[in-house]
């Protein structure tokens, strides 16, 4: 294996390590002048870019970031609060532009982000020179400055296909996840609100707060577990009430017999038509206490607010409804996949002597979860993560102060995300729990994910049933 194929599979530590020892005098000189090594072979055009990315670079930290990275890792997020001040000789209260706690941590995770953008880009800048290094010795000609934007243009079009989405990505993904990371290790609340007050890290304290069960801190700490478990027992319903449901009414109406088939279908795709919100409010009505059922019915039942029993029937409420608008997913879902299972399956138990109900559960189902398992890990965390179907029932209510205590926040129907939402919007915010509560619905969605996928059939065994 010749040095140049080494270089290409080996890491980019590796790399940069071994362009330091073996590459040229402008390779090293790289490390410090952004493009010299192109410039120093004739290739004005790229180095000119390495080097202006560097210019750039050092402007944006000298004039703007570098202040802002120095507050980040000073041990405060500012000092000077903003106001005003008497100017004796003026006789007039003068502003004081102070600092912005807020501005100031939001600044210096833009300015990380750079950094880490910029460091890629010079890398790329010494792993190029040292390129240019092998091919001079194995006696290759440099790319010009054509060819390399034709292959920009043809063999790496990728490269400037995917670099605005990969900018969106960061702007819009990385930055705001790592900002609101940053604020679960501050005191940001109602108490500590820029501009006119400043807020500063303050540890693990907030974890300490939502996990700890001794001390001053258990009250808070057995909320956040009352509202983590209601957040479990809702997923699981509310994901495998609507597929087994769904596969249920599926095997109906493609059952051999089932007369008017395409009209079944076409009505639960006008059911799916209807917007979810639009169907969600209308429920909300019907179940209020002085909606439509209860005047139908004659009767004053809080289908939607009763605390009774850890507030159970508007629980049951919420699980029956999501029943109701996601049922019609499913089954469209489920009918496409049943069409599909060869019918030499069912022919072969059949003359086995096996029961509809041994087909369906040695044969339709465990196709079925084999193919819909990625399905069914999505919509289960997407239920952790389902904000309109609690808020457009019950608002997170009805309120438990007994249970869930009146200063939390939580209300009996809430889940963690419903919770979040209330921490953030309430008279008296708390930004920094409410964080907490971001991170720790981030980790259980990431790795329940990642572990149910890699063990089930869908991953093992991908050819199983083709």
């Amino acid at each position: 294996m010749s040095k140049k194929n080494k270089i290409k599979k080996s890491g980019i530590g590796k790399d940069l390590i071994s362009a330091f020892k073996n590459g040229s005098h402008a390779t090293r000189l790289s490390f410090l002048v952004m493009g010299f090594g192109q410039l120093f072979r004739g290739q004005i055009a790229k180095g000119a870019v390495y080097l202006l990315t560097e210019v750039i670079f050092l402007l944006y930290m000298i004039l703007f970031g570098g202040r802002y990275i120095i507050h980040l890792f000073s041990g405060n997020l500012g000092t000077k609060l903003s106001g005003e001040q008497w100017n004796e000789a003026l006789q007039i209260f003068e502003k004081i532009q102070g600092h912005n706690s807020f501005l100031i941590l939001l600044y210096g995770v833009v300015s990380l982000v750079v950094i880490a953008l910029f460091l890629v880009v010079w890398a790329m800048n010494v792993k190029g020179s040292f390129q240019n290094d092998l091919r001079l010795k194995n006696g290759e000609r440099l790319s010009t400055f054509k060819e390399d934007i034709h292959a920009l243009l043809n063999e790496r079009f990728y490269a400037p296909l995917l670099a605005l989405p990969f900018l969106g990505l960061i702007v819009f993904t990385v930055m705001p996840l790592v900002f609101m990371v940053l604020i679960a290790f501050t005191n940001y609340d109602y108490a500590h609100m820029p501009p006119g007050k400043l807020f500063d890290w303050v540890g693990i304290e907030n974890f300490k707060t939502m996990f700890s069960l001794s001390g001053g801190n258990s009250g808070f700490a057995m909320v956040f577990l009352r509202v983590l478990l209601w957040t479990f027992v809702w997923a699981f319903f509310a994901t495998f009430t609507n597929y087994f449901f769904g596969l249920i009414v599926a095997l109906l109406i493609q059952k051999k017999g089932i007369r008017l088939k395409a009209l079944w279908r076409t009505l639960f795709v006008v059911a799916i038509a209807v917007p979810q919100f639009v169907t969600l409010l209308l429920m909300q009505k019907i179940l209020d206490g002085d909606g439509i059922l209860n005047k139908l019915l004659g009767t004053n039942i809080l289908w939607l607010a009763d605390q009774r029993n850890f507030s159970l029937l508007p629980r049951l409420m919420i699980i029956l409804v999501n029943i109701w608008i996601g049922v019609p997913y499913t089954l469209l879902m489920c009918s496409g996949i049943l069409m599909n299972i060869p019918a030499d399956y069912y022919e072969a138990a059949k003359i086995d002597g096996a029961s509809p109900v041994r087909i369906f559960f040695h044969i339709t189902l465990p196709y079925m979860l084999h193919i819909t398992t990625p399905y069914l890990i999505t919509q289960f965390v997407g239920n952790i993560n389902n904000f309109n179907v609690i808020w457009l029932l019950t608002g997170g209510g009805p309120v438990d102060n007994v249970y869930y205590g009146s200063g939390s926040g939580a209300q009996s129907t809430d889940l963690l995300v419903t919770w979040l939402y209330r921490l953030t919007t309430d008279q008296n915010p708390k930004y920094n729990v409410a964080s907490v509560i971001g991170i720790v619905i981030f980790v259980i969605s990431a790795v329940l994910s990642l572990i149910t996928f890699n063990r089930t059939s869908s991953a093992k065994s991908e050819e199983a049933f083709q």
